[in-house]
C-alpha cells in the first residue's frame, strides 16, 4: 500500500514539474549560460589579437610607449575581469563591459597612432591584424546580440504566470543585459 501511494506522489509530482515548465526554464537557462560562453570567446578573441598588434606597432613606433603601455593595461584589466555564466547580474556585466570598453578605447588610441606612420599602415602584416581585429569587434557585436536576446527569452519566461511561481520554487533569476556605454548616444564629432 505505501509503495502504491509513493508511487502515485511521484508521477503526480512529476506531472505537475512538467506543468510548470520546469525544464523549459533549465533548457533557458542553458542557453543563456551557451550565449554568454560564446560572448567571452569572441572578447579572448580580441585579446589574443592584441599583442600581435602591439609587438607590430612596436617596431615602427618606439616612441608611442605611453600608447602601447595603456594598450598593455588594459588588456591585462578586461582579461582579469570575468563573470561567472551562475552570477550574469546587471552590475556584473556593466563592470565587465567597462573594462572591455577601456580596451576598446585603447586600441582606438593606437589604431589613431598608426596614421603617423605609413610604412606601418602598408605592412601586410599590420593589415591582416587590422582586419582581423576588426573582424572580431564585429563578432562581438553580433554576440552580444544574441546574448540578450537569448536573455530576453529567459527573463520573459521566468516572469510569466504561472511560469514565475515555479521559478522562484527552483531558483531561476533574472540575468542581465549588455548595455550601450554611457555617451554612446551622442553621434561622434568629426572635424577636417
Amino acid at each position: 500500500m505505501k509503495k502504491n501511494l509513493f508511487a502515485i506522489v511521484a508521477i503526480v509530482m512529476a506531472l505537475s514539474l512538467s506543468s510548470c515548465n520546469y525544464n523549459t526554464l533549465v533548457e533557458k537557462q542553458e542557453a543563456v549560460e551557451s550565449a554568454w560562453s560564446q560572448v567571452e570567446n569572441v572578447y579572448q578573441r580580441r585579446a589574443d589579437l592584441i599583442p600581435n598588434l602591439v609587438n607590430t606597432v612596436k617596431g615602427y613606433a618606439a616612441h608611442e610607449q605611453e600608447t602601447l603601455e595603456g594598450v598593455i593595461e588594459a588588456r591585462s584589466k578586461a582579461t582579469q575581469i570575468t563573470v561567472s555564466a551562475d552570477d550574469l547580474t546587471e552590475e556584473n556585466i556593466k563592470r565587465f563591459q567597462a573594462a572591455q570598453g577601456e580596451l576598446q578605447q585603447a586600441l582606438g588610441k593606437l589604431l589613431a597612432i598608426t596614421e603617423n606612420y605609413p610604412d606601418l599602415k602598408a605592412n601586410e602584416n599590420f593589415r591582416d591584424l587590422q582586419a582581423q581585429l576588426e573582424g572580431t569587434e564585429n563578432r562581438i557585436t553580433v554576440e552580444r546580440q544574441k546574448f540578450n536576446e537569448t536573455v530576453k527569452d529567459y527573463n520573459t519566461s521566468i516572469r510569466k504566470f504561472p511560469t514565475n511561481i515555479y521559478a522562484g520554487w527552483f531558483g531561476f533569476e533574472k540575468k542581465g543585459y549588455f548595455e550601450a556605454q554611457a555617451g554612446a548616444e551622442k553621434a561622434p564629432e568629426v572635424k577636417f
